[in-house]
């Protein structure tokens, strides 16, 4: 899914999203066909959930801020993959990534920017290495105060999850800090999803959180 301040041509059919930011359009199929792309975004947003893109677009947070929202619908297709590396290229705006504090979400980050190990052969149409991680990062819980009822434990399966994703050779050399939070993730002992930011207030992630971390560089 994308919204907000982009339109494009793909075929004969036309993609305004800027007429109407805060609505959702499918990602074309064939990324390779699309063309005449014009944006007037400052930075691009990827949101790993379905759930959280609809409450970006129902707290109208397109018109509030010049940007662009691509949602993979957790582990991205390859077309989501394939546009999200189109408009950076084309762009040149900053790329940021928001997902759950868990493994899983994790791993939908370094899919974005690394590739999948099972498509290692075409990492490089589809990774984006520029892409940020904008949260929820494990210290997230601390700042933001998220209630401990709101915390879950970490399965069996989740610690030998982030346990193999640590020794991930890419996690050392190119993105140290991520490995850190991993490793925090570790250590808590606990996972949260996005939607536990927006406990105190329904509009806290689009109002506060999400604005506060790309204005103040709260990402890594």
């Amino acid at each position: 899914l994308v919204m907000g301040w982009i339109r494009f041509v793909e075929g004969k059919q036309i993609f305004d999203c800027i007429s109407s930011p805060n609505t959702s359009h499918p990602i074309p199929v064939y990324v390779e066909d699309i063309k005449d792309i014009i944006s007037v975004a400052h930075y691009i947003l990827v949101v790993e959930k379905e759930s959280v893109f609809q409450r970006l677009a129902n707290d109208q947070f397109c018109n509030a801020n010049r940007c662009i929202v691509i949602s993979g619908r957790g582990y991205p297709d390859i077309p989501t993959r394939r546009f999200l590396r189109l408009l950076v290229e084309n762009l040149h705006i900053p790329a940021y990534c928001l997902v759950d504090c868990d493994p899983y979400g994790f791993d939908i980050l370094t899919t974005y920017r690394f590739g999948s190990m099972q498509m290692a052969y075409d990492t490089k149409h589809l990774r984006v290495p520029e892409i940020h991680w904008l949260g929820a990062f494990p210290s997230d819980s601390e700042r933001y105060f998220i209630p401990k009822q709101c915390l879950l434990p970490l399965t069996a399966e989740d610690k030998r999850k982030i346990e193999a994703m640590l020794h991930r050779c890419y996690l050392q050399r190119e993105v140290p800090q991520w490995r850190l939070e991993l490793k925090m993730m570790l250590q808590k002992g606990v996972k949260f999803e996005i939607e536990a930011l927006s406990v105190h207030t329904l509009s806290f992630l689009t109002e506060s959180y999400i604005p506060s971390k790309i204005h103040g560089k709260v990402k890594i």
